[in-house]
């Protein structure tokens, strides 16, 4: 990663900042869904955020790079892309 780095784009603080929103909700509706299991409405809530979040973070790697160092983020190219692009805890 290089020592002067340009700014990034809007779009990369909103793909974050959705994220972040989604994760919180998916926290929330596992510690409902652990005391009430049963409960199909709140389930379905919870596989529609998952997707959301699973849509997001493929258009976030899309256009930023990846966003987990190993195992859940592809790798692509012909490059190891980690170390090209600021990690999310950097911005």
């Amino acid at each position: 990663m290089s020592e002067t780095a340009e700014p990034l784009p809007k779009a990369y603080y909103q793909y974050l900042q959705e994220l972040q929103a989604i994760d919180f909700v998916l926290v929330d509706l596992t510690l409902y869904l652990d005391t009430h299991p049963d409960d199909e409405q709140a389930l379905a809530q919870f596989k529609q955020f998952q997707k959301r979040k699973h849509n997001l973070m493929t258009q976030f790697e899309s256009a930023f790079g990846p966003l987990h160092q190993y195992g859940l983020s592809p790798a692509t190219g012909s490059s190891w892309a980690w170390s090209e692009t600021p990690w999310p805890w950097q911005v």
